[in-house]
């Protein structure tokens, strides 16, 4: 009885993971090898690194109980700000350009946090207001036309992949040696998770089932690091996903302020009376949001290398999709980093997969449609259940 329990709360966790692994596995023998493919995996991380940045912003909002429509038009406004900066006639310093890009993004979250969290207005209503603004004045900026292309130095951070230190040798050293830390950090905190559940008293699984677990998962890493040294290595967007989910799974499950997020997320009444800013909390995640969709916007121009008026056309719905996908409750108050990823990466497979077997958009739009209603509902089961 216990061990049918276990299972099914593990299921619950580990469902969306594998629901990866078997649409990957699907469209890996539909596109006959092709979706793996090294050439096409680093692919797939460089047009689907930007959603990714978009959704670890959008987590901690979802996880709060409100939602975001404006980053797709912020991604468009942060791409023109940046070309008019690098590209046009004032051509300052690359590094500048950005973090004046990155600064619009912070006073864009400012202003919505300001509306959202001190004035009550409707999350909803408050960034529906700023999709529409911010789209109409990226519009005004680059006069609806097309402006690039930007500097070499500026595009190396969608489409460059790590140096080499090992030099002109065949095997990808830089790749291999953040293979095996990771393998390294990955066993350490394992294993000081599992000391601190037992010290605590808390049910841990057996060593066999553990041990298991470690072997497979180091194993997939040393596997993904092989395969990545097979065409240039690993991509630098791949080190910046890695760092943004390492640092905001830190920050949301380990500190003090994650734990307002939850909590506020789950009754925003009850959390505070407990004495918790709530207001602080909610304009916190907008600013936070404000700066990561800048983030994605100057990733996605350098991706395609150039501004585009109609950048970031639907990357809202993407984002919030990878987030409900990845196991955030429409509620509030449930989610994590780590699963608004996994969401991302099933959107991308998705979106990859079917691109290389000659789906059309149309039909795309609908399976994404129908993937994202699926995950929903599962939410919605599983709460139910609980009650």
């Amino acid at each position: 009885m216990n061990q049918g329990r276990k299972f099914h709360l593990d299921f619950k966790k580990y469902g969306m993971v594998i629901a990866l692994v078997v649409i990957t596995a699907l469209f890996q023998w539909l596109t006959e090898g092709v979706l793996l493919a090294p050439m096409n995996i680093s692919k797939l991380l460089m047009q689907n690194g930007y959603i990714l940045i978009l959704a670890i912003g959008m987590l901690p909002i979802i996880l709060t109980g409100d939602i975001d429509l404006s980053v797709g038009s912020v991604v468009a406004l942060v791409g023109a700000v940046t070309s008019k900066l690098l590209v046009g006639e004032a051509r300052m310093p690359v590094a500048l350009g950005i973090a004046i890009g990155l600064l619009v993004g912070i006073l864009i979250g400012i202003w919505h946090g300001f509306w959202i969290a001190y004035v009550k207005v409707p999350a909803f209503i408050a960034t529906l207001a700023g999709m529409l603004f911010f789209r109409g004045l990226t519009l005004v900026i680059t006069q609806g036309k097309t402006i690039g292309p930007y500097p070499d130095a500026y595009q190396y951070i969608a489409q460059a992949y790590l140096p080499d230190v090992g030099g002109a040798s065949q095997i990808h050293l830089t790749t291999i040696l953040i293979g095996a830390a990771l393998i390294v950090v990955f066993l350490i905190t394992q294993l000081q998770k599992r000391r601190r559940e037992i010290s605590y008293g808390f049910a841990v699984s057996g060593s066999g089932v553990y041990t298991l677990k470690l072997v497979v998962m180091a194993g997939l890493i040393a596997f993904a690091t092989y395969w990545f040294t097979r065409f240039k290595g690993a991509p630098v967007i791949l080190l910046i996903l890695g760092l943004l989910t390492f640092v905001y799974s830190f920050v949301t499950e380990k500190t003090v302020l994650g734990r307002h997020i939850y909590a506020l997320g789950g009754n925003e009444r009850a959390t505070a009376l407990s004495g918790i800013k709530t207001k602080r909390v909610k304009f916190m995640t907008f600013v936070n949001m404000g700066l990561l969709a800048a983030f994605a916007g100057i990733v996605y121009s350098a991706r395609i290398n150039c501004a585009n008026p109609t950048a970031g056309d639907g990357f809202e719905l993407d984002a919030i999709a990878a987030c409900y996908i990845g196991g955030a409750s429409a509620s509030g108050g449930v989610g994590r980093i780590s699963g608004a990823i996994v969401g991302g990466l099933v959107m991308g497979v998705l979106n990859n997969g079917m691109s290389i077997i000659g789906v059309g958009t149309d039909w795309q739009k609908s399976i994404k449609g129908l993937v994202l209603l699926a995950a929903v509902v599962f939410d919605i089961v599983n709460q139910t259940k609980k009650k």
